[in-house]
């Protein structure tokens, strides 16, 4: 027996309580249909507790990207006249966001994509490979500064401190402002949350190459620029290690941070009619979307589609899980045969 949280082809007491086709859940689909000549060992529940969909941020891309690819085409000009290397590799950094934030914005597009036979989330998962992407390109991009304000250190070269300043102030204004307009986004989609720590770091990178422009100025000490580069190089590792980290656990498909897995555990074993829960997963679709698949073994058989909706939208509203697939086994049954496999 297949029951759904949403089924839109129902007839009788199941149609009465789910209404008229008037006020019937948007997301309803024909799953019943396809499968009603289909006989099951076991019961499948679909929930779906759809999230908001990812705040379109095209507009933001699109200045940000304007914005820093004419201020990396400055300020490399300026940091090469000036023999400046604090400022060439505030460029380089800045040339890498430009490119972070063309990845970023092409994830957040295709993330939008309908879902197809062969990708059948669509291309969500897109948005986990651009916050990747993101982090090993800018950890690379630190490897080359590292290096030359090494060579640099060793070897001092005059640098202009008036000018380093001058670039370096029109930067801090740059990326504040291109910081600004992720700022709503940051804390609910970790693409985004990359772009705007990004430009974040580099308002923060551009004050401390102004810094180093004015002791240059007052004291003639050149290899102070190489020294706040190794620092700028520093600040960019720091700031890239956790969305290294949590992008990689993304792509691995491990469970979200903010999810504890336990308690979603406890909280299915809980409802009436289970007697157990085995196969139990949570993985992210994308940047934004979580969805979790588990095997509840009822005590009464199928416990009808109000259960499904219902579980389905508490772990929406609970957990933040936006796509939940329950599967329904029957007490006393034949074992399933990929319960003891199962680790949760």
């Amino acid at each position: 027996m297949t029951g759904h949280a949403h089924e839109p082809g129902l007839t009788g007491p199941d149609r009465d309580q789910r209404g008229t086709a008037s006020n019937r859940d948007p997301c309803d689909h024909d799953h019943d249909r396809d499968h009603h000549n289909h006989k099951h060992d076991h019961g499948h529940g679909h929930g779906h507790g759809h999230g908001h969909a990812p705040t379109s941020f095209g507009r933001a891309f699109a200045i940000g990207i304007g914005l820093n690819a004419a201020f990396v085409a400055i300020e490399a000009g300026y940091g090469f006249a000036a023999n400046a290397m604090s400022l060439v590799a505030d460029a380089g950094h800045n040339l890498s966001d430009v490119l972070g934030l063309l990845v970023a914005w092409v994830a957040s597009v295709l993330v939008r994509r309908r879902a197809s036979a062969r990708y059948t989330y669509g291309l969500r998962g897109s948005s986990i490979l651009a916050a990747l992407f993101n982090a090993v390109f800018l950890l690379v991009a630190t490897g080359a500064i590292l290096w030359e304000a090494l060579a640099r250190l060793l070897h001092p070269e005059p640098v202009a401190g008036v000018t380093v300043m001058v670039v370096a102030a029109i930067g801090i204004l740059v990326n504040g402002c291109t910081a600004w307009l992720f700022a709503s986004g940051a804390k609910g989609d970790i693409n985004i949350r990359g772009a705007f720590l990004h430009m974040a770091a580099d308002a923060a990178v551009s004050a401390g190459v102004v810094a180093a422009g004015l002791l240059i100025w007052l004291t003639g000490l050149d290899w102070i620029d190489p020294l706040v580069s190794l620092a700028i190089a520093g600040l960019i590792v720091w700031a890239s290690w956790g969305l290294l980290t949590e992008s990689v656990a993304m792509a691995l498909s491990a469970v979200p941070p903010g999810i504890e897995p336990e308690r979603v555990r406890d909280y299915l074993r809980v409802q009436p009619g289970v007697a157990d829960l085995h196969d139990l997963h949570i993985w992210p679709m994308s940047t934004t979307e979580v969805a979790l698949t588990a095997h509840l073994v009822m005590v009464e058989g199928h416990p009808g589609n109000g259960f499904l909706r219902q579980v389905a939208e508490e772990l929406q509203t609970r957990f933040g899980i936006a796509h939940a697939t329950l599967q329904i086994e029957e007490a006393g049954g034949p074992p399933c045969p990929i319960a003891q496999d199962c680790a949760l």
